[in-house]
């Protein structure tokens, strides 16, 4: 489940972030240029102007026939925050108060569907 900046350098995809003219690229295994910064997670910085592409992607999904984002997951289960902007719907669906008008709740997968990526 894809949720954050992705940059496309040379051809492949990257978790990253933005970093003023730069923007920094994650990677799992490392390469050329990149600097282990914890267990199994890399960096590198390049110029933006040498990116291919630049967006950010979020992936949605309804759930008992209301709109979330999907945020992770974990075996069977995904954590799902809503997005519709309905507090009594997201109290009559039993979500969990995160914070002021954003509620969250793990739902077993199977009955998450239309699970889609948005560029935005």
């Amino acid at each position: 489940m894809r949720d954050g900046y992705i940059a496309r350098w040379k051809g492949a995809e990257y978790d990253s972030s933005p970093d003023g003219v730069h923007v920094r690229l994650y990677s799992p295994t490392g390469g050329d240029g990149f600097v282990q910064v914890a267990e199994g997670r890399y960096r590198r910085g390049v110029p933006v102007s040498e990116l291919e592409d630049f967006f950010y992607v979020r992936t949605v999904c309804t759930w008992r026939g209301e709109p979330f984002i999907v945020l992770g997951d974990s075996g069977d289960w995904l954590r799902l925050e809503y997005r519709g902007g309905h507090s009594d719907v997201a109290r009559s669906l039993g979500l969990e108060p995160y914070d002021t008008g954003v509620y969250q709740i793990w739902a077993p997968s199977g009955e998450v569907s239309e699970i889609s990526e948005q560029y935005l």
